[in-house]
């Protein structure tokens, strides 16, 4: 039923947005672009963090030295 808008829903889009920012919009597409850029890098840190809890833990063992 919906989707991703078309050709002529993204024309009306620019439109609307065009009316509503005017001159503005570059400086409005330009902050929703870093907004966007800082949602990915903390979701990539999350993903990280997600990988490193569930890896198997390692069990360093030093060498053994025997005291007698």
């Amino acid at each position: 039923m919906f989707g991703m808008p078309g050709g002529w829903e993204w024309l009306v889009i620019l439109i609307v947005a065009l009316l509503i920012f005017g001159k503005r919009l570059p400086e409005v597409m330009r902050s929703v672009g870093k907004g966007i850029v800082e949602f990915k890098k903390g979701l990539k840190g999350v993903e990280d963090e997600v990988e490193k809890s569930s890896e198997p833990k390692k069990i360093e063992s030093g060498p053994s030295e025997k005291k007698g």
